[in-house]
């Protein structure tokens, strides 16, 4: 009689239940990413509403990111201690009340910048709890295209952000319309809360036993965190960029821009499962990165170029942009997590996530001074240079070394 594997039993004793559990995952992901990567799109009407430069602009966008930096390392810890159904509703829905508040009442732009991070710094929780559950749920073999759906949430929560912030703006105001992603946030809390089961565990070592070691021990997952950090500039360098460019450089309504952008977000999703499932296919997630870094080098310098150039070519390159820039990011993810092992992947995603969103935070308000009033070409030759550095730094024989 054939063994059976303790993946193989998880399988089995997950079910069809796993998948619905994924599902809530992604929107628990999806609610959270409305709001995190959906700010760029009020940038025009926060700018008209309180006369803000773009580089002030690019820095209370940035918020939310840095309040997730500061605590996606303590919250992937709290997941891998007390589970991943707690870790992620609390945070989830004390974000939603949050942006409740900020939305409902009228505040100066220092207070929303606060509400913003502490809101950032909540919803952190999400991060590594969602990555963690469907790490546990599914098996090597799947997670590649399990963590593809999961990170296809970005793409979808900018898309819902693309098509719902800017009429809510131009109709109610841009602190209004926060109440949309305020709103998925705390019905998403809920369900989660009802309905997401934890996944099977390893014991936890007893008083006195060997506790496992640290995977940072080695070089491999810390070059996982670096090369996925230098890939997230060309990808922030186009979703917080690209609304503001195409009303103000490309003559665009804040409406077009956010229904061409939300059809680039759907495409991006795509990519990031497409990307899954070739990492399944192929067996490594590291090789398919390095490819994906070199594809982003030269779709952001093609970006630069039509800028200077045709209309048609600046969109196409848009559009090749939000899929290629995006579709490394389950793949660094799930390395870190699988590298990193059970005890550890918690604290190895939400130091992943950190890496990430240290680059993102810091990604606007920069290129921002670049790019002044129209240096758009320059910005983005840039942003190429960073993943052209991560091509050198993935650590695609890390993987052998772990099998």
């Amino acid at each position: 009689m054939a063994q059976v594997t303790g993946e193989e039993q998880v399988r089995v004793q997950g079910g069809a239940r796993r998948w619905f559990i994924l599902a809530l995952g992604l929107a628990a992901q999806t609610a959270s990413c409305s709001f995190l990567y959906g700010l760029p799109f009020l940038v025009p009407a926060m700018r008209t509403a309180e006369g803000l430069t773009l580089a002030q602009s690019g820095t209370v966008v940035a918020a939310p990111s840095i309040g997730l930096l500061l605590t996606l390392i303590a919250w992937g810890a709290a997941a891998d201690r007390y589970g991943e159904r707690l870790i992620m509703a609390l945070g989830l829905g004390l974000s939603g009340l949050l942006l409740v508040y900020a939305a409902l009442w009228s505040h100066p732009v220092g207070l929303l910048f606060g509400l913003f991070l502490v809101a950032g710094a909540c919803t952190a929780s999400v991060n590594a709890a969602s990555g963690r559950v469907v790490m546990g749920w599914f098996t090597k073999s799947e997670r590649g295209v399990a963590m593809g759906i999961r990170q296809t949430a970005q793409p979808l929560g900018v898309g819902v952000a693309a098509l719902g912030l800017p009429p809510l703006a131009a109709r109610w105001g841009f602190q209004e319309a926060m109440l949309l992603p305020a709103a998925l946030a705390v019905v998403v809390a809920l369900l989660v809360a009802v309905f997401v089961v934890d996944p099977p565990r390893p014991p936890r070592p007893g008083k006195g036993a060997e506790k496992p070691l640290s995977p940072y021990r080695k070089p491999a997952l810390w070059r996982v965190h670096g090369a996925s950090a230098l890939l997230v500039v060309p990808q922030f360098a186009v979703s917080a960029f690209a609304p503001v460019y195409l009303v103000s450089q490309q003559e665009w309504s804040a409406s077009q821009a956010g229904i061409f952008l939300a059809v680039a977000q759907v495409l991006g999703a795509l990519g990031r499962l497409a990307s899954g499932y070739w990492s399944d296919r192929v067996g490594s997630r590291l090789r398919p990165m390095r490819q994906l870094a070199v594809a982003s080098v030269v779709v952001v310098l093609l970006v630069a170029l039509g800028d200077v150039t045709w209309a048609w070519l600046v969109l196409l390159a848009l559009v090749l942009a939000a899929v290629i820039t995006v579709a490394d990011n389950g793949l660094g993810f799930t390395a870190s997590a699988e590298l990193a092992g059970v005890a550890w992947s918690g604290r190895a995603m939400g130091a992943q996530n950190t890496a990430q969103n240290i680059a993102s935070s810091l990604t606007p308000p920069l290129l921002g001074l670049v790019i002044g009033d129209s240096r758009y070409a320059l910005a983005f030759c840039v942003a190429a240079i960073f993943p052209a550095l991560a091509i050198g730094v993935v650590p695609v024989r890390a993987e052998s070394e772990k099998d």
